[in-house]
């Protein structure tokens, strides 16, 4: 499945919040060295767990979002059930970290 990017609050919310099953939010910045590192991982991800829906969120467009769930540093990645946080994971990793931080 291709990552979608959700940087207003209208796409942000039918993606993420409405969405039904798994959704893995990458709170990103381009000017985040480690958050581009993260890039192509999250692409595989995306690919290698189609199950996942991926969203990438840029911070400096989504503000308000990162702070409601309490986004201090980025790369964060947050894993959504029915609209609720049930897991993250914070920074650069190999996708079998992440992976498993996350349980999917």
């Amino acid at each position: 499945m291709a990552v979608i990017h959700a940087d207003d609050a209208q796409r942000f919310t039918a993606e993420v919040l409405q969405a039904e099953g798994p959704v893995l939010v990458d709170f990103w910045a381009g000017w985040c060295g480690p958050c581009r590192m993260m890039a192509p991982v999250v692409e595989e991800l995306s690919q290698k767990y189609p199950n996942v829906k991926v969203v990438k969120s840029d911070v400096d467009q989504l503000g308000a979002f990162a702070g409601q769930f309490g986004i201090s540093s980025i790369p964060a990645f947050l894993l959504f059930e029915n609209g609720k946080v049930v897991k993250h994971a914070v920074g650069a990793m190999p996708l079998a970290a992440l992976a498993e931080r996350l349980g999917i």
